[in-house]
């Protein structure tokens, strides 16, 4: 058995709210179906290039929103898990004002590395036989040097005391770069997580300056995230966008959950933050 997990990120700082890492986990017993049935849906809507938050428009909205009830349709069946973590400026600007400019810089791996241990509560989720985790990132802008040395960091999750537990092994080979265009669930994993950081952000209401109106692009992004948002309370009533989802007093529904939001606070990193790509 596998795990594949697709991961995104945005690092644009938002008014509110930055720093956003999405991911998509799918077991490799479902892989083939839910690629097959979001590649279909494309093909069936003349969807032939790379599905992006950043590419909605009015005359697509429809097609994006077919795409996201076929993705949300797959995760109420338990075929993908969804994860999407954040940082709310107001406060960890409070705790990462005093960092220094290495920290800083350090910053986005030191991020991806929380996200990929804790988000998809992969240490709950033994199965009595070992599984290995595959991991597809987005392409990273940073150079070769730091992205070995996080794959390395990355890696070596696999001799923790929690992965070992859950029979969780990472073959450095199978933590890779690739290129969303050629991957649905990434694509699907992008769409998710922006429409998150347009809402939490609040550029849902955003005017233009001569119109004093608010554009065709805002509103349909607006109608996607509400049907998004509309899915995600599906799989929990009255989901809060901006908070960390509750674990209901069983810490192993942060893996059982087919949904979760996490809001990072950098105080809880559970590494030494200096060491992390330093050592």
């Amino acid at each position: 058995m596998e795990y594949l997990i697709y991961c995104d990120e945005s690092t644009q700082r938002g008014k509110l709210f930055s720093n956003f890492y999405g991911g998509a986990l799918v077991k490799s017993i479902h892989l083939k179906e839910v690629v097959s049935r979001l590649e279909q849906y494309k093909a069936d809507n003349n969807m032939h290039g790379e599905v992006k938050w950043t590419k909605v428009t009015a005359p697509y909205l429809e097609k994006y929103i077919g795409l996201m009830n076929v993705f949300f349709d797959l995760l109420l069946e338990d075929k993908i898990k969804m994860r999407v973590m954040f940082q709310q400026n107001a406060v960890s600007d409070q705790i990462t004002r005093n960092f220094s400019k290495e920290e800083h810089d350090q910053s986005y791996f030191k991020l991806y590395y929380q996200f990929i241990k804790h988000a998809f509560g992969l240490q709950y989720s033994g199965t009595g036989e070992e599984v290995y985790v595959r991991l597809f990132f987005d392409q990273f802008p940073d150079k070769r040097e730091k992205v070995d040395k996080f794959k390395g960091f990355i890696n070596n999750l696999q001799y923790s005391s929690e992965f070992i537990d859950a029979d969780l092994s990472i073959r450095y080979n199978d933590i890779v770069e690739v290129t969303s265009h050629d991957h649905v669930i990434l694509q699907c994993a992008d769409v998710i997580t922006g429409a998150i950081f347009f809402k939490l952000n609040k550029l849902n209401l955003e005017k233009d300056p001569v119109t004093n109106k608010r554009g065709k692009r805002t509103i349909a992004k607006e109608k996607l995230y509400k049907q998004i948002h509309k899915r995600i309370c599906e799989t929990r009533p009255n989901f809060n966008i901006g908070m960390s989802t509750g674990t209901d007093s069983d810490l192993a529904n942060r893996w059982e959950a087919p949904y979760r939001h996490w809001k990072f606070v950098p105080s809880e990193i559970v590494i030494d933050p200096i060491k992390l790509l330093n050592s």
